[in-house]
């Protein structure tokens, strides 16, 4: 065993105290701060394990070139940023951080979802602009009784659909990889066939991964199965929602509103969804609170520190995919 592990964090961190406390003691840590491959290569030839935050991507180049590392921690939920078979065909283990903003992103979604329902942007500029006048909201519809489709139903899916359920929202989820039973469990209605789940969602919340099957489930086709004048969020993966679709439709009032956390290329370059008057942007930050970025940080590093000790990872996500594993994963 060597003296000292070397755990590099890729990007994001400008400070490292969290992961400091937990991993002090048996390795060195370094702060890239860059969403370069090519710095990554450079610079990390000697870590143990990265630490990757959803800036970064890394390719089967830069798994290639680091021979050393034997895990790479997402430090988050998605992980359509690293390239899983890659990294598995040379023994490299990728975990992620799934439990630690389940109650932020839901409650973000949920706050989109009031917000353009029921037009506080537009009442807030108007108010701003020098204007007192309640017609600013007319047409906002009541949320009660109205339909919420879960689209992706895992622990932040379903933590949205139990926030619809109280306050008074019939909600439906489609998620074909669940078990059956789920949604019993939360007492909501489970729909088999995306097309007919999606003919009944007058409000859709977006909380799937993005794989290959979910990028632009949401195109023209899916967006007009929509019931007229439906509602969109998506605190999921930007690739989801086909942009361009997603703008047409706004265009001929079938989609009512937006609110979008992630688009398709961040930061955000489309100017057609910026400037988009019926839709509400925030940065990729439904993630964050005081609390959930710590706990994701503490996660991280202990699964990282798990690996580095000899112990099994809690959440590997490319075992699929897992040959000559270079750590212990069982």
């Amino acid at each position: 065993m060597p003296a000292r592990y070397q755990v590099v964090v890729t990007d994001y961190l400008s400070e490292s105290g969290p992961e400091k406390k937990i991993l002090d003691d048996i390795a060195d840590l370094t702060l890239l701060q860059t969403t370069s491959e090519n710095d990554v290569i450079r610079r990390a030839s000697d870590a143990d394990v990265l630490l990757v935050y959803h800036d970064m991507k890394l390719t089967d180049r830069s798994m290639a070139a680091l021979s050393k590392v034997r895990a790479i921690i997402r430090c988050g939920v998605g992980f359509d940023n690293i390239e899983l078979e890659s990294a598995g065909r040379r023994g490299i283990v990728v975990c992620n951080v799934p439990d630690y903003g389940t109650e932020e992103v839901a409650d973000h979604a949920l706050m989109m979802m009031i917000a353009i329902t029921r037009r506080f942007l537009p009442s807030n500029q108007s108010v701003r602009d020098g204007k007192w006048d309640p017609q600013v909201a007319f047409g906002a519809p009541r949320l009660r009784g109205r339909t919420l489709g879960i689209l992706g139903c895992g622990r932040i899916g379903a933590a949205m659909a139990l926030r619809g359920k109280a306050i008074g929202m019939r909600v439906v989820i489609y998620d074909p990889y669940k078990p059956d039973g789920l949604e019993k469990a939360l007492g909501v209605e489970r729909i088999a066939r995306l097309d007919d789940f999606l003919r009944q969602a007058e409000f859709l919340s977006l909380h799937c991964p993005l794989t290959t099957e979910t990028k632009h489930i949401l195109n023209a086709r899916t967006l007009a199965l929509l019931p007229q004048g439906a509602y969109v969020v998506n605190t999921a993966r930007g690739p989801c929602i086909d942009g361009a679709a997603l703008v047409q439709a706004l265009d001929a009032g079938h989609v009512a509103f937006a609110a979008l956390d992630v688009v398709e290329v961040e930061p955000l370059a489309d100017e057609r969804i910026r400037k988009h008057p019926k839709i509400v942007l925030t940065p990729h930050s439904a993630f964050y609170s005081v609390e959930g970025f710590l706990e994701m940080r503490t996660k991280g590093a202990m699964e990282a520190r798990r690996l580095l000790t000899g112990e099994p990872p809690r959440n590997p996500v490319n075992l699929h995919a897992l040959t000559d594993a270079r750590c212990r994963v069982m």
